[in-house]
């Protein structure tokens, strides 16, 4: 290190998949030059930063290793660690932490909770009801198809659309009788139609800041076809959201509920992600996520050229952003597009220990990022349903698109799952 010089601020990424890694790998970038830690992280990982052998849901043991490593912030990627209190106990130690508090982290831990705070907010959402009863939610259908939702985490899986009432009682009794979820309550809503659109917003408990808006795929299918999945590939920026458009949505979907918990003395710090549908009578919020969206993020932070560790700072404290609203934060005016390389058996179950071959091949300029991923000792081998991310960019959605799949093609292992229509849509309406 050259005389007088500094070192940078020394952080700490809690998680293990490809939304963690795209985290790590934004935060590289920053012109502060952080040396970045993540936990429990994976092998793929292990270029961009130091691994600690911590689990996400180990709360004490996540405060003890950001104590010990003398961490100046951490940064926290899933839900599960938020629901369960890390930032509240990293900040009780005087640790600096990127995320809500549980008691804000309930807009996602509970789909009934989302509910009431939009209600109560006045944001636009779709007609629900909360059961507890098989008959009670027959009951609560109005028309088919219909959405059934989880109400607590699900890992992205506990949203199903009946189509029909066989199908409703069948979602109804195992989520509500066999307990998929280990949960005892579930919202049905009303289905509605339009195009979807995911928008996040950073908030630093006085204001919502959005970010460019992406889209994203969940079904494990083409055509839309197929079991929910965590997502299968996402692209940004979004045809017909520019960033006005995107400042109107938060405007109308986040800052309401900043205010609302605000209110409630809850002050929200983080990622607010809104799943947003555009339907024929206006947006309406489908579901918020109170972290990163996963595989939005991978679409999202490539094309980001403010410094992400800033604004990450800047968030953990109360109204930091006050100098990030407008157009301050500035991204690259191509587009990115990332798609989800999942396991065989995926979303019901996942096939680990087969072989990746290819990585190697992936020329220069497309980010791929781990999720499911081990080390076997002489080779990369599936561990998860997802297993890799690969991101490309592009000066059109085209160009990005035909990068993301011809370096995603270089990559094989048994039973392999790529859908092949991520963002042709976006092609579609940009040719």
């Amino acid at each position: 290190m050259p005389a007088g010089s500094r070192p940078g601020p020394k952080v700490l990424v809690v998680g293990a998949g490809g939304r963690e890694h795209a985290i790590l790998r934004a935060l590289a970038r920053s012109p502060q030059a952080p040396a970045l830690l993540v936990a429990p992280g994976n092998p793929g990982m292990a270029a961009d930063a130091a691994v600690l052998d911590v689990a996400v849901d180990d709360v004490a043991g996540l405060v003890a290793a950001a104590r010990a490593e003398g961490v100046d912030l951490v940064v926290v990627g899933p839900e599960v660690p938020l629901v369960a209190g890390l930032v509240d106990a990293l900040e009780a130690e005087g640790i600096a932490a990127f995320g809500p508090s549980a008691a804000a982290a309930a807009l996602e831990g509970s789909k009934a909770r989302s509910k009431e705070v939009m209600d109560a907010a006045g944001v636009p959402t779709a007609a629900w009801r909360a059961v507890t009863t098989v008959e009670d939610g027959m009951a609560a259908i109005t028309s088919y198809p219909v959405v059934i939702k989880e109400d607590g985490l699900a890992a992205g899986k506990g949203v199903v659309i009946a189509p029909d009432e066989a199908s409703a009682r069948a979602t109804l009794t195992e989520f509500l009788v066999d307990h998929r979820f280990g949960g005892s309550r579930v919202v049905v809503e009303e289905f509605l139609v339009g195009e979807e659109v995911s928008l996040l917003a950073l908030c630093d408990g006085e204001r919502a800041v959005p970010l460019a808006p992406a889209q994203d795929y969940k079904r494990i299918f083409d055509g839309d076809e197929g079991p929910n999945t965590g997502g299968m590939g996402s692209y940004s920026p979004v045809v017909g959201v520019d960033a006005a458009r995107a400042r109107e949505l938060a405007a109308l979907v986040h800052q309401p509920i900043v205010d609302a918990l605000r209110a409630e003395g809850i002050p929200f710090h983080g990622v607010l992600y809104a799943g947003i549908m555009l339907t024929a009578d206006g947006p309406k919020v489908l579901e918020y996520n109170v972290r990163f969206g996963d595989p939005e993020t991978q679409a999202v932070l490539p094309r980001l050229r403010s410094d992400l560790l800033a604004l990450l700072l800047d968030a953990s404290r109360p109204g930091g952003l006050a100098g990030w609203t407008g157009d301050a934060i500035a991204w690259d005016d191509g587009w990115a597009v990332t798609l989800v390389l999942a396991s065989a058996g995926y979303p019901q179950s996942a096939s680990k220990g087969d072989v990746i071959a290819g990585l190697d091949a992936v020329g220069d300029g497309v980010e791929v990022t781990h999720a499911g991923t081990a080390h076997d000792g002489t080779a990369f081998v599936t561990a998860g349903g997802r297993v890799l991310n690969v991101t490309a960019r592009g000066a059109t959605a085209a160009a990005a698109r035909e990068a993301a799949y011809a370096a995603a093609d270089q990559i094989t292992f048994e039973g392999r799952q790529l859908r092949r229509d991520i963002a042709q849509r976006a092609v579609e309406r940009t040719a």
